[in-house]
């Protein structure tokens, strides 16, 4: 019995061991795979990375070519202007920039980014200007038009303007660039709170003009939202309601800077010819200080070296860098991109070294409508039409409240 019972108990011994064994053999197996397997993983998994990176670059640049905000719809004065086509595609990635664009930039507030006061040197300034405006960025806020005031203190036609910004916030913004001397109290509930930029001192027909011009461009350049940019003095007005002017700004093909070639003594007889050969006297433009230009133009007049370094060495009175520096610049390097007219209006009937400056007592509604609808015809998007001014200048300071009297005149029943 003894012997049985043992043979028994070694035959059930025997598959214990084994599945013991077996046991053991597969965890050591196991393990084995496991670490052949980390690395393994290890690896593919950076692969995936990379392959993920590539891939959400990939979407990123197709999401960025097609992302931009759609066109406001077209104006009801379909008897003023015939229709509008959908703003033209940027063409900022033609400007060369010493700093590489990110291929995937923070999504930071310009608020955030820049503040309006701050201690940059222009050259600083337009570097970054035409940084931010290389980033490959997805802009899915609506276009602004920025709106600078180039001034030597306060703004005394301000409540005309308040009543135009009026319900509109989002769709625009405001750059004043004052003497750096003038001491502001604007109340926190304007419009003009907060606007000022850092400025220097600006001198008539100076090359310092340029400069303050293109401070303000650089510093509007900093909000890729900056579609148009609208150069006004201190003596400006808005002839339209801010619906009609921002749907003909945004919506046009084309830039507003006045650029004739004037053969008069005050045109081609202030060029010096020891700007040849970069600038000829067939080259030679001139015209009105008060511009509005495309985010792409605006860029190129910020990123410009070389035409202003020749300005800044060869223009000097009776040369007014103001009324030939872009003119003639826009003519050579951007002539496709322009107009060459302005859309800010100005009398120059009188002769004298400024245009008319309208006093209080003049502003009637039948002046404010010549020069709304005065002119014979202009080229707006191929099709011509009467409305060829959206500003009107000089405006003494004197003539505000018969200005706001006629604002309804001027901006409608609601803004």
């Amino acid at each position: 019995m003894q012997i049985i019972m043992g043979s028994r108990q070694t035959r059930i011994a025997f598959p214990i061991k084994c599945l013991n064994l077996f046991h053991s053999k597969n965890s050591l197996f196991h393990l084995f795979i496991f670490l052949i397997g980390l690395p393994i993983g290890f690896v593919c998994a950076l692969y995936l990375q990379n392959f993920s990176a590539a891939v959400q670059i990939s979407i990123f640049s197709v999401f960025h070519s097609v992302s931009l905000p759609p066109p406001p719809p077209p104006l009801a004065h379909a008897d003023t202007l015939s229709s509008f086509p959908s703003p033209p595609p940027l063409l900022s990635e033609s400007i060369s920039s010493a700093t590489p664009p990110s291929l995937l930039p923070p999504r930071v507030s310009i608020t955030e980014q820049m503040p309006m006061m701050h201690n940059m040197s222009d050259e600083d300034l337009i570097k970054s200007a035409i940084e931010i405006s290389n980033m490959n960025t997805t802009n899915t806020s609506p276009y602004k038009v920025a709106f600078m005031f180039l001034t030597p203190g306060r703004l005394p036609l301000a409540p005309l303007w308040e009543l135009f910004f009026k319900g509109h916030e989002g769709l625009y913004s405001i750059y004043v660039h004052p003497h750096p001397s003038y001491n502001d109290t604007i109340p926190q509930d304007s419009v003009f709170y907060g606007t000022r930029i850092t400025s220097q001192p600006v001198y008539w027909g100076d090359i310092s003009m340029i400069d303050a011009e293109r401070r303000l461009l650089a510093n509007a350049l900093l909000d890729p939202s900056n579609q148009r940019f609208v150069l006004l003095s201190d003596s400006c007005i808005p002839l339209f309601n801010f619906t009609t002017t921002y749907r003909y700004l945004v919506n046009s093909k084309l830039s507003y800077i006045a650029s004739i070639d004037d053969e008069r003594k005050s045109g081609r007889g202030r060029y010096n010819p020891q700007m040849s050969p970069n600038i000829t006297i067939q080259d030679w433009r001139k015209g009105s200080q008060w511009f509005e230009v495309n985010r792409d133009l605006a860029l190129g007049i910020v990123a410009d070296q070389n035409y202003y370094n020749l300005f800044k060495e060869y223009c000097h009175r009776p040369c007014y860098n103001d009324e030939h520096y872009l003119p003639t610049m826009v003519n050579i390097l951007y002539g496709g991109l322009n107009s060459n007219r302005s859309i800010t209006h100005v009398d120059w009937s009188i002769v004298a070294p400024h245009p008319r400056k309208y006093a209080g007592s003049e502003i009637t509604e039948e002046l404010l409508n010549s020069i709304r609808f005065g002119s014979t015809g202009c080229l707006y998007n191929d099709n011509t039409t009467p409305m060829c001014v959206l500003f009107a200048r000089k405006f003494s300071p004197g003539t505000l409240n018969l200005l706001l009297t006629f604002a309804p005149l001027l901006f409608g029943t609601s803004n």
